[in-house]
């Protein structure tokens, strides 16, 4: 299996640079850990309030213009969903973005605000149903994490860091699909070899954490992966992202329902960021404790959050 290389991520840095914010560095003195010092990666400020944007410009815009017409299909439980739209719109193709019926309805009313088609499905059933207007609409294919495209535009993210900090000792990125540790690891192992590369995920879907101690993939029901707060990881790696994880993964830290909840609310009330409980988990990783010490990097990945659950949250 060949895997994305540094230079694919360059690449997509170049094609995306038009079109996507360069996003800061910030440090968190609020953090309050001399041992560790923190700096957040805000992708919450993106066009579209997540990180997604970055593989999807580079996906659509790596397509042949005669095939980029015939318009481009996903499916996503939300974030991809709202950047894959997005992009369609910038390029002036059509979108036609199949979402499950639990995707919160700030992320399904985004995604349509950007021109796109939603078409809801039951859970687990939004690939079949991808698939089935794919074929319906002649539209091309944009997966949220299983291709190189998607991998590498991700992986702008780590060039950043590396470029902002080149003597980063950690970097904690919340893993889902895998599509963003992949690329964000990749980059990080080849331009900062030291650094620890730490994934994130949510106890109720610790999926790849088993599949990495296993050596193989574990499949966890959607039944089971639903449970947790944090919407946006409750996918699970492919066989190419778990490729790519096995290589670039030091380890893969698990964190509690509440530790999440804690750490959208340090975010707010510290960081004056607003983060969906998806882009907290770094943060709720650090606080955990089992993080390598030195110069830390956490990756807020989205602020899509319900305006409901912000307030519930902030109300702890």
């Amino acid at each position: 299996m060949e895997l994305v290389t540094l230079e694919d991520i360059e690449q997509a840095a170049a094609r995306i640079r038009a079109f996507v914010l360069r996003t800061p560095l910030l440090p968190a003195p609020w953090a309050d850990d001399d041992d560790r010092p923190l700096w957040v990666k805000p992708e919450n400020l993106q066009s579209v309030g997540a990180f997604k944007v970055r593989g999807a410009f580079n996906a659509i815009g790596h397509l042949d213009e005669s095939v980029r017409t015939r318009g481009v299909v996903a499916y996503s439980s939300g974030n991809h969903a709202q950047a894959v739209a997005y992009a369609a719109a910038v390029y002036a193709v059509p979108a036609h973005i199949v979402m499950p019926e639990e995707t919160p309805a700030v992320k399904v009313a985004a995604t349509r605000r950007h021109g796109a088609r939603v078409v809801l499905c039951d859970a687990g059933q939004r690939e079949r149903v991808a698939a089935e207007v794919a074929e319906e609409t002649g539209g091309v294919l944009i997966p949220p994490f299983d291709h190189p495209d998607i991998i590498a535009g991700q992986g702008t993210i780590g060039l950043e860091i590396a470029e902002d900090l080149p003597t980063v000792d950690a970097v904690l990125v919340p893993v889902s699909g895998g599509g963003l540790a992949s690329g964000i690891g990749t980059a990080i192992k080849a331009l900062c070899p030291n650094a620890h590369v730490i994934g994130v995920e949510p106890e109720l879907a610790g999926d790849t954490a088993q599949s990495l101690r296993a050596g193989h993939r574990v499949d966890w029901s959607v039944q089971d992966r639903n449970r947790t707060i944090a919407d946006g990881l409750r996918s699970q790696p492919s066989e190419l992202t778990f490729a790519h994880l096995e290589r670039v993964l030091d380890d893969v830290v698990t964190v509690t329902e509440n530790e999440i909840r804690l750490a959208v609310r340090e975010l707010a009330e510290c960081a004056h960021l607003v983060s969906e409980p998806s882009g907290a988990v770094a943060l709720a990783a650090y606080r955990h404790g089992d993080t390598p010490s030195g110069r830390t990097v956490m990756i807020l990945s989205g602020g899509n959050i319900e305006t409901t659950l912000l307030r519930e949250i902030l109300a702890l």
